[in-house]
């Protein structure tokens, strides 16, 4: 029999042991308050968990803020990522996670992803991958599904519009040609840049990538539309054609 009085917590069939002199955050050393430790020492001194514990404000009868934060995190294998993709509907499955609680974590991981998205003012101007990058990240962050957009630019590569091509599964989306010439034809653009996302997180292209980008750089060619680059967006960063030289 357990002599410690350990309490047990189970989400997704994981077990998380706490102590029950651990239950009471107002007990701990003050400098170990997640409050408390972010006003002392900046809030880059915080570990996920404890960043997420001020955020839900409390924890359950059985667990602090802090002990439920790292179950939460647990539940998406440290990721924060895949915590942002879960719905509230997701959240407030697991236990200890009311609506209220779920929301601010979504509102927070949104801040989070379009802060993320956008350091600094979106160019207005794309003189590189890392501009076309910023340009279009959130649209494409943190997406279950993939989808296919275009950046389009003037002759001097100002940004004139940005639009969304298709939307398709979890292995991917069809582009039609004719879709994406009639849009670029609408704008007048000079030049086109080609975006889409890998849920996977992978960042390598597929043959048909390679193809369909083969494909759309020929026949920008016939109508005087340079295919400038495309991206391929993820969570761990993107890939750039342009920069693997796979536009010519």
């Amino acid at each position: 029999m357990d002599t410690d009085h350990r309490t047990e917590n189970r989400v997704a069939d994981v077990v998380f042991p706490y102590p029950d002199t651990a239950l009471t955050i107002k007990s701990w050393a003050e400098g170990d308050r997640p409050r408390e430790k972010l006003m002392q020492k900046g809030s880059r001194q915080l570990s996920d968990a404890e960043l997420l514990a001020i955020l839900l404000g409390s924890g359950t009868r059985s667990e602090t803020a802090v002990g439920l934060a790292q179950r939460l995190l647990n539940f998406v294998g440290n990721d924060l990522h895949e915590l942002g993709r879960r719905s509230i509907r997701e959240l407030t499955a697991i236990k200890g996670i009311g609506h209220a609680k779920a929301i601010a974590i979504a509102a927070a991981l949104e801040v989070g992803r379009r802060r993320h998205a956008q350091p600094a003012r979106e160019p207005t101007v794309i003189r590189s991958s890392e501009d076309a990058f910023t340009a279009m990240a959130a649209q494409l962050l943190d997406l279950g599904h993939e989808e296919f957009w275009i950046l389009l630019l003037n002759r001097g590569n100002h940004i004139i519009g940005k639009e969304q091509i298709s939307v398709g599964g979890v292995h991917g989306t069809v582009v039609d040609a004719k879709i994406v010439f009639k849009k670029a034809l609408q704008y007048q653009a000079s030049a086109m840049i080609l975006y889409h996302n890998h849920p996977s997180g992978s960042l390598d292209p597929s043959p048909q990538d390679i193809e369909l980008t083969r494909k759309l750089t020929a026949a920008g060619k016939t109508l005087d539309i340079n295919i400038l680059d495309h991206l391929i967006i993820t969570d761990k960063g993107f890939f750039s054609f342009t920069d693997h030289d796979l536009i010519s």
